[in-house]
């Protein structure tokens, strides 16, 4: 084993290794001799290795191995390795430590490399050695990436370096054959600069499956903070095509440009369209995704999928008349109506609506009934399912005590009579072995129980006209935030061993001023006030201090989070099932 050193500087033993280039990074290259067989921690004959940086050879590491089995003929034939020749050669538990250490910190090259490392890993595995994890470049994935096939008439080592006019061609022994494959990489390594492939990492990524428009707009993610926030793909026009969130924005957006991203239409469309990358620096993480929320909802961008419509949601309402009944509506209105959401659509609303009229006596006709004139009752009066209020069968105070008031109360406070009842319907369904009728009340069941949990946990948060609350930041400083009535109206971050009052003072003293509105989540889109509400509900969040004090009622809709919890399992397992 011949080599020689190289003094490196402090900056390349702590930076990253896939930032560096590809003229400052040392790589082995390596091949390996086999009987044949598959990787079971033996069957290497021979081991070959050069080690190289910047176009120089800085070592050359070779050695036969006995791999304790007979090496079958046509293994001999084709590498000129007899039995005769390893049966006086180490072992493979002997020499792979000194190999490991020859290859250590050094990305490891090979042709055709899943081989080659699946050997050594086998080994290191059988012998009792830590795998080491290294950073592999296979020269025959990186050719057929660099090279066509009118170029060269198939990517085989020996094609590639007839090609290439090297002096070295392999012969099927491990050291000529990874001095080849040196002359090889250094030659493919001359053709990336025309693909902007400069570092290590760039390599390693170019070798995969990326599309023609990844690697063309790859320069986008260049010079962005790699900082928390906002990042927005622009087009031509300077329109938002796409708005994400990271804690870290230039990883995040590189990402987009990796074979990691594996879906259609924003590798292919979104970013052949894409002419700049924004970058909004945000103090924290929540801050960013409240941002992003915001972005979306006020831009629309085409390629995300949600949060786009935040309008869109709707609310059960039960009318403010002498005979209410259940109204599906856009808006929150000061008007005295009881309102239950936000549903996400229409259908779940509906849904919600159906498991009420199950078992509360809510008339379902739309038209205003008056409390002196009687009007023509409708089909379901003859079933028995609704009480005939039309006809005045019904008073209007008996009316409000045993159809209007329980839903009034589950809107407020305790939905245990609608559930109970719902329950009991689903049980006696489930008896009668009409399963698929209870399957259908235990979606009604769901619909109606996530609806109340999420509007009383909304409705008791954004009642608090401020909450200051503060999380220690990963750099040792502390995230601050100011929420007034559930939106978010300043964020900030205080520096490390700097008391966090002075920077709090001016975040209340510049933030945002939020009035109440008539309902739950009017200051805010519900997606908003649930992501500050899971934010604050960390273990690690502290809260600073607050306007009023902060509970929901003792018998609200949370004591039945367990039973929605169960449920919703019941019908995400029967849908697993169905399909």
């Amino acid at each position: 084993m011949r080599e020689t050193f190289h003094q490196e500087t402090l900056d390349a033993l702590f930076d990253d290794a896939r930032a560096r280039s590809l003229f400052s990074t040392t790589f082995v290259v390596l091949d390996l001799e086999t009987t044949g067989g598959a990787p079971d921690g033996g069957g290497i004959t021979e081991i070959g290795a050069v080690k190289v940086r910047g176009g120089e050879e800085l070592g050359e590491f070779a050695t036969l191995v006995n791999p304790g089995e007979r090496i079958p003929p046509y293994i001999t034939v084709l590498t000129g390795i007899t039995e005769a020749m390893v049966l006086p050669a180490p072992r493979l538990d002997s020499v792979l430590p000194a190999f490991l250490e020859f290859a250590k910190d050094a990305v490891w090259v090979a042709h055709n490399a899943p081989y080659d490392t699946g050997f050594l890993k086998a080994a290191c595995a059988a012998h009792g050695y830590p795998w080491p994890k290294p950073l592999v470049l296979d020269t025959a994935a990186l050719a057929r990436r660099v090279l066509t096939r009118d170029e060269v008439p198939n990517h085989k080592l020996a094609t590639l370096a007839r090609w290439l006019g090297n002096g070295r061609q392999p012969c099927h022994r491990a050291l000529d054959d990874a001095r080849a494959t040196v002359d090889v990489l250094h030659a493919l390594i001359g053709r990336l600069g025309g693909h902007r492939v400069h570092t290590l990492g760039d390599a390693l990524e170019f070798v995969k499956a990326i599309s023609p428009t990844q690697r063309r707009k790859r320069h986008l993610a260049e010079n962005l903070p790699n900082t928390p926030g906002v990042y927005v793909f622009r087009d031509g026009r300077d329109r938002p095509l796409y708005v994400g969130t990271s804690s870290a924005i230039a990883t995040r957006v590189r990402s987009y440009f990796t074979a990691s991203e594996k879906r259609a239409r924003i590798n292919t469309e979104m970013l052949a369209a894409a002419e700049r990358v924004e970058a909004i620096e945000c103090a924290h993480s929540l801050e960013a995704e409240v941002r992003e929320l915001r972005l979306i909802a006020a831009h629309k961008p085409p390629y995300n999928r949600r949060s786009k419509f935040p309008e869109r949601v709707v609310w059960l309402k039960l009318t403010d008349e002498a005979y209410p009944r259940l109204s599906i509506v856009r808006k929150l209105a000061a008007d005295g109506g009881a309102y239950l959401g936000p549903f996400s659509s229409r259908r779940v609303a509906e849904l919600a609506a159906d498991g009420v009229h199950e078992v509360l006596p809510l008339r379902q006709c739309t038209q205003r009934l008056s409390t002196r004139r009687p009007s023509a009752a409708c089909a379901l009066a003859e079933l028995g399912r609704c009480p005939a209020p039309c006809e005045h069968r019904v008073s209007p105070e008996e009316y409000t005590a045993r159809a209007a008031a329980p839903f009034r109360a589950a809107t407020g406070g305790n939905p245990g009579e609608v559930v109970r009842r719902l329950l009991t319907r689903m049980r006696s369904l489930s008896e009668a072995r009409r399963y698929e009728e209870a399957a259908a009340m235990r979606g009604r069941l769901v619909a109606f129980l996530k609806a109340s949990v999420r509007m009383q946990r909304l409705a008791s948060f954004t009642a608090l006209s401020e909450v200051v609350a503060a999380r220690p930041a990963v750099d040792g400083g502390w995230e601050l935030a100011v929420i007034r009535h559930g939106r978010l109206a300043a964020a900030g971050a205080s520096p490390p061993r700097v008391h966090p009052r002075a920077t709090l003072e001016a975040l209340l003293a510049t933030a945002e001023t939020v009035r109440p509105g008539p309902g739950p989540v009017p200051c805010a889109s519900p997606e908003e006030t649930e992501r500050v509400l899971a934010w604050l509900e960390r273990p690690e969040t502290r809260l600073v201090q607050m306007a009023a004090g902060w509970a929901s009622p003792v018998d609200s809709a949370a004591r039945w989070r367990e039973l929605l919890t169960t449920a919703e399992a019941a019908s995400s397992s029967v849908v697993r099932s169905g399909d």
